[in-house]
């Protein structure tokens, strides 16, 4: 049998005029020549993404099936992640460096998403003193200098510090947490089996229907079930499992989305954003003496991207700044030093002296020759970068030319070069002699260095799926919709999603629906999909608010930041949305009944 299947499919005569979109055909075939002589382990949910949104969905379905009292009704879960999950769970950045060792993966958690951290067990787990709460924001028009001030507002949860808007975190730090919660979990006798260091080589919908090694099941009675068009996945350790619902948190590359044949709308910004662990001292004062609280984000809107700080300790932060594609590279290249200076300057400097580093800096790199990255063996040609074609001297002899011409003083608020006043060498002499700007809070520390291998790059874009919901899948995360990261809102909207897929499942569960029918599922896209429209539509629309230099918009946009600024009523109904303040309350609600 198997034999015979084979030669069907791997005819030379088919695979002539065989197209790429043929594949599902081509292993729906395969398998049907096998499938037989393979008995696929059952589970009630497959989850696909070790990432935090997939790790942290088992987390609040098997948090439930762990403290049920009969083990009979728990879920099944399975959680496949191609990647080695013990290098998370063994995380421990301490020992790398003195201490001020940062991931560049960095993602700010709203208080909503905490909460729901909380609810499912995982924020014990996660090391706080390797966090940062913001308190406040600082952003402005990189033309026009108008600012808008967010404060945190005041908040009621017992389980969330007062006057704190959010909290930034390594992903690594929030996975390991999440790791470890599953871990206890697991102890306990969860129904939950995580399959790392495994990929997923092909999904096909079950055509033979065969008998199922689920136990009993809360969702439907297995011994009248038809397993017919239940996902079937066949995985790189030669394992074949199947699922009542195969739920996709694998990215924006998702197979699952793929396998459900759901398209998706959306286009490239054409930019990438450069991401970075940066230095700087820890001696900011304000103009009134005090020490700087370095629980405050800043973040300036160039016509080319918007540039953000984001502390993560007194002497450490996290850089995303969006920008063109070429610029981009050309900053990689240029080496961290560069990079440091240009991301002080791109802080203060005003934008047609910007405008004019950013001429130059291409202007250089593009004259450049590459130069073949060594791997270890040989050269690589397809690694090689344009090092070396700028110095930091001729940058910083930029900068302060164009400081004068702007007739701004070295001790400024605005002056981007690093003074014996600002030089951490001179720490001492700062806290005791200098008298600082009162706009020194205004903008953020001046960087020192860039954390040595921090500096990376990734592309841009938007996108969203026309649906969540597919014949026993479901989509959550990146697999879902894609956001630019101006607002930082990424990781928030697929731990939302998380949290609203789990609590529709455990309800539906409790109900005795099959948890992979559209009607187990219905109210998950409901509660989700138009909240991450609005989302995906405003950062949208504020990137390309921005990014034009066209005075009656310049003109309009800098008027109603003003006034926002002023509206405080206002700010904080966009601090409310933002937060997700609403988020986490239709968890708390749904998952009470099951405690």
């Amino acid at each position: 049998m198997l034999r015979t299947s084979l030669k069907r499919v791997w005819d030379p005569k088919i695979i002539r005029y065989f197209r790429p979109e043929d594949t599902r055909i081509v292993f729906s075939t395969f398998q049907r020549g096998y499938a037989s002589s393979m008995t696929p382990e059952d589970f009630d949910i497959v989850i696909v993404g070790g990432g935090p949104v997939g790790l942290a969905l088992a987390c609040a379905l098997t948090s439930k099936s762990a403290s049920s009292s009969t083990h009979n009704s728990a879920l099944r879960v399975a959680l496949v992640e191609a990647a080695d999950l013990s290098s998370v769970r063994n995380w421990n950045p301490e020992r790398e460096g003195d201490g001020t060792f940062f991931s560049n993966r960095v993602s700010s958690i709203t208080n909503a998403s905490r909460r729901f951290i909380q609810d499912i067990g995982a924020w014990q787990y996660v090391d706080e003193s390797r966090t940062r709460p913001i308190e406040e924001m600082q952003v402005w028009d990189g033309i026009s200098d108008s600012r808008i001030e967010f404060l945190a507002p005041p908040t009621t949860a017992a389980s969330v510090p007062v006057h704190e808007m959010a909290r930034l975190t390594e992903n690594l730090n929030l996975q390991r947490g999440l790791l470890r919660r599953l871990d206890e979990v697991c102890g306990r006798g969860s129904t939950l089996t995580i399959l790392d260091k495994t990929k997923v080589a092909s999904i096909v919908s079950d055509v033979d229907g065969s008998s199922s090694s689920l136990p009993s099941s809360p969702s439907s009675s297995t011994a009248s079930a038809s397993f017919t068009g239940w996902p079937l996945l066949h995985l790189s350790t030669s394992q074949m499992i199947r699922a009542r619902l195969l739920i996709g948190a694998d990215g924006p590359n998702s197979p699952v989305r793929a396998y459900s044949q759901i398209s998706s709308y959306g286009w490239s910004y054409n930019a990438r954003a450069i991401v970075a662990t940066l230095r700087h001292g820890q001696s900011g004062f304000t103009s009134f003496g005090t020490p700087r609280n370095h629980t405050t984000a800043y973040q300036r809107f160039l016509p080319t991207g918007p540039i953000a700080f984001l502390p993560l300790s007194p002497k450490c932060a996290s850089l995303v700044w969006s920008t063109t594609p070429e610029l981009a590279q050309a900053l990689l290249d240029a080496g961290d030093e560069v990079l440091a200076r240009m991301i002080n300057a791109a802080f203060r400097l005003p934008d047609v002296s910007m405008r004019y580093l950013h001429r130059f800096i291409l202007e250089r790199w593009t004259r450049a020759t590459p130069t073949a990255i060594n791997t270890g063996r040989q050269a690589d040609p397809k690694l090689a970068r344009k090092q070396g074609f700028v110095s930091v001297e001729e940058i910083e002899e930029e900068i302060q030319w164009r400081e004068r011409a702007h007739s701004i003083h070295p001790e400024s608020a605005l002056s981007s070069t690093l003074t014996p006043s600002t030089d951490p060498a001179h720490e001492a002499r700062n806290e005791a002699n200098v008298i600082l700007s009162s706009e020194a809070t205004l903008y953020p520390p001046l960087v020192h260095a860039v954390q040595p291998g921090s500096a990376a790059s990734f592309p841009l874009r938007m996108s969203h799926a026309d649906n969540y919901l597919g014949t026993r899948t479901t989509l959550a995360g990146d697999a879902a919709h894609t956001v630019h990261p101006l607002a930082g809102q990424g990781l928030n909207l697929g731990l939302s999603d998380a949290a609203s897929l789990a609590s529709t499942i455990l309800e539906s569960a409790s109900l005795g629906m099959d948890v992979g029918s559209p009607l187990a599922l219905k109210r998950y896209p409901e509660e989700r999909y138009l909240a991450n429209h609005g989302m995906l539509s405003s950062t949208d629309k504020l990137w390309k608010l921005y990014g034009t230099a066209m005075g009656p918009v310049v003109w309009a946009r800098s008027v109603g930041l003003e006034v926002t600024n002023e509206w405080t009523s206002l700010k904080d109904a966009f601090m409310h949305f933002a937060g997700g303040s609403n988020d986490g309350k239709f968890w708390i609600s749904h998952t009470l009944i099951f405690r």
